[in-house]
């Protein structure tokens, strides 16, 4: 139900824009967030929207990362500006009820298959 895509190689300062498709699940009831995992770390929040578009980022790429849906193709998206080394990790969407729940990770209810992000000079 949830398809990410769009990971890639890129060097410091790059952009890369990921694409979570979302099937069988409604963009009003569900919020959708992008998480990453670097090797030998936990899986952690980056962004994450809510049907009425609120938005919420961490601190670590505010500023730099932005993150919309796409009511057309019903996709979420996260698009990626002034990447650094620390960026690299593999970027998963996933989606929970109610917003609240959206910085808790344990309550997920579904997330997609993983997309490698690369920063590397």
């Amino acid at each position: 139900q949830l398809q990410a895509s769009g990971g890639g190689s890129v060097q410091p300062g790059g952009s890369l824009r990921l694409a979570c498709e979302v099937s069988g699940l409604s963009l009003r009831y569900y919020a959708i967030a992008w998480y990453r995992q670097a090797p030998g770390k936990e899986r952690e929040g980056v962004a994450c929207i809510s049907g009425a578009k609120t938005t919420d980022y961490a601190d670590s790429v505010k500023g730099r990362f932005a993150i919309s849906i796409d009511n057309a193709k019903n996709t979420v998206d996260l698009l990626m500006n002034s990447l650094k080394l620390e960026d690299t990790a593999v970027y998963y969407c996933g989606a929970v009820a109610p917003w609240r729940y959206a910085r808790i990770r344990d309550k997920y209810n579904f997330w997609g298959q993983g997309t490698q992000v690369t920063v590397s000079s």
